[in-house]
This record gives structure tokens, sequence and C-alpha cells, in this order.
């Protein structure tokens, strides 16, 4: 129930964003509308002086022209040919402006289709220690369902995208922003001054290095986790930026979704099959972690949980009793997915 009010509140707020767009860009025809008005009250002020059928004030003028737009004119049909022009032509100028405006208006309104990157914008900016992820491929695809299967905010960003994997997300509520993420705007237009991290899931190694250091300089302290396809160039990024750097050849989506979340996460070793990698994680009071002995946390996720720290010691394979307590850091092995719900739960 939570969950389907925070999408409802969420899509209120997207839709209200969007109108006030939608009403700025609806200043022009409203502007042009009262020049209109201004300068006929203006030039029927002049001419009703010229032709001896004056009006007492230049404010009378104007309100006589906007009468005549509305076609409500509160005086006498005038005897100048000059002046009568004004009662034929104002109601077409003044009722064209609104006419066009208003319907220019309702259609973008009414048919977000047509605007689809404003309402992708518009969605995004209601969210907030969200995830970015750049990079819709088959891997950022499945970094977005894990991330999303963990209830965590994200925000995609794709220059080039696949149909069926754009509506497979789009499907989720989760927003896609069509543009190229090296640029400072597309970024901003994911909030990513908001943002908790962002995900390079790029093909491109040095583009993945060039937006993360793009995001770094609008928010120096965002998490990064970025796809390098070389090991050294991988663990150079780690000890220069702080960033990341995981090798997609050699560690599991689930693996990037759990570093986005927090959780520091080492590369996998493989045992029988399976891919297990240690993860350090921190418990923050009040969350499902806080109170759970070891034991019953190694149970309900299948993990084994190596190392526990508090403010005064650290405890390597602690005993099943040991209670776990916010602000502990725990060291956990396990396969990624695990270790992805692990991290949820500790938040």
């Amino acid at each position: 129930m939570n969950q389907v009010l925070r999408r409802t509140l969420r899509y209120w707020r997207a839709s209200w964003r969007d109108t006030s767009l939608l009403l700025g860009e609806f200043r022009l025809p409203l502007i042009l509308f009262l020049l209109a008005i201004l300068g006929g009250g203006g030039l029927y002020f002049v001419i009703a002086r010229a032709v001896g059928e004056a009006v007492s004030s230049l404010s009378e003028a104007v309100y006589l022209v906007l009468t005549m737009v509305f076609l409500q004119p509160n005086s006498a049909f005038p005897r100048s040919p000059l002046l009568q022009v004004f009662y034929f032509v104002m109601p077409i100028v003044g009722l064209g402006l609104l006419a066009q405006g208003l319907a220019d208006f309702g259609i973008l309104l009414f048919n977000r289709r047509a605007r689809s990157r404003e309402w992708e914008v518009a969605v995004a900016s209601t969210l907030e220690n969200h995830h970015v992820l750049v990079g819709l491929g088959h891997l950022g695809f499945r970094v977005v369902r894990f991330l999303h299967e963990m209830g965590e905010p994200i925000v995609v960003i794709e220059r080039e995208p696949q149909t069926n994997l754009v509506t497979s997300v789009r499907k989720m509520d989760i927003p896609v922003i069509i543009g190229d993420a090296s640029l400072e705007e597309v970024l901003r237009d994911a909030h990513i001054s908001r943002a908790r991290s962002i995900i390079l899931c790029v093909q491109n190694d040095a583009l993945n290095l060039k937006i993360a250091l793009k995001a770094r300089s609008i928010r120096p302290d965002i998490r990064v986790v970025i796809r390098i396809f070389d090991d050294d160039f991988a663990d150079e990024l780690h000890t220069q930026f702080g960033f990341h750097a995981l090798s997609a050849t050699a560690i599991a989506a689930p693996a990037f979704a759990a570093s986005a979340a927090g959780a520091d996460i080492s590369h996998p070793i493989h045992v029988e099959g399976e891919a297990l990698s240690l993860a350090r994680l921190k418990v923050l009071p009040r969350s499902e972690l806080d109170g759970k002995t070891v034991g019953e946390v190694e149970d309900r996720y299948s993990v084994s949980i190596v190392l526990v720290r508090d403010d005064r010691q650290s405890q390597i394979h602690p005993t099943d009793r040991l209670q776990l307590k916010g602000g502990d850091s725990v060291v956990v092995l396990g396969r990624p997915d695990k270790l992805n719900a692990l991290v949820h739960a500790s938040q």
C-alpha cells in the first residue's frame, strides 16, 4: 500500500511539474494577446481623439478593446469607419491568439506521449537519493531490474535506445531519458545533483570515465559505479578517484546493483560453478538487520557473515548469537543476488 501511495504521489508531482512547464510554454501566446489588447487600446484611443469620438481615458479604451475581443462591447457603435474596423478585427486577432495557444496547450497536456522526453524528465524531478544508470544495454537492463526488485529509485539515460528494453523499463515506472549522458544538461535532466549514485554500463571505457568525471563535477560526493573491461584500469580508477570500478567480464549484474546501493563488493570467485563475492556494508539504525543475530541473518539471506566490527572491536567469524546493531560494519560472503537483498535490508 505504501509503495502504491508513493507511486501515486510521485505521478501527481510529475504531472504538476509538467503542467507548470507547459504553462511556461503558453507564455508567448498570452504575451501576444496582452500586447494586442494594450496596443489596440492605445491605437483606438489615439484614433478616437483624432476623429472627435474621444473616450475619457486610455484605460477605458483598453477595456473597450478587451470587450470587443469577446464580442461584448459596452458602448455604442462608433460613427468613424476607422473605429468600426476595431469591432471586426479585434475579435479575430484576440480570440485567434488565445484559441491557438489554448489548443496547443491542451494537446500537449493530454497527449504526453507526444512529449515523451519532457514527461520522463518531469518524473525524474520527483526523485531524490536515487540511482542514475547510463547505458540501457543487456547489462544495464539487468542492473535496473535488480535495483527495482530492491525497491531502489532509478533514472535511466540511454543515447541509442532499444525499443523493447525501454518499454520494459518504463513498465516498471522507471523514467528513461533519451540523450547523451556526457552532456551536462542531460545529467541535470536526470537530477544528478540529488542522486545517490551513478552507474555506468556503456561498452566504452573512455566514455564511461568521461561521464563519471562530469557527474562528479556536478555532485562531488556521488557514488560512482563504473563498468571497465580492463581489470588493471579498474584498479587504477578505484585508487585514483575512489570509483567502484567493476570488470563487466568478471562480475554479474547483481553485483553492480549491490555496489550502487552502498556495499563495497569484491570481484567474485568461482567455487563449484557459483560466483561468490565479499561485500562490506553498514547496518543502519532501525533497519531490518538492526537487532537481528548473526545466525538469523545467515539463515534468512543464505550468506556467511565473516566479520562484524563495532566501535570497540572486530570479531572474525562471529558466533550465531551475536546481535547486530545500528552502526556495525559487516563483511559478508555470498552470491551477488543474496548480497543485494542484504544491502537493502541494512538500509
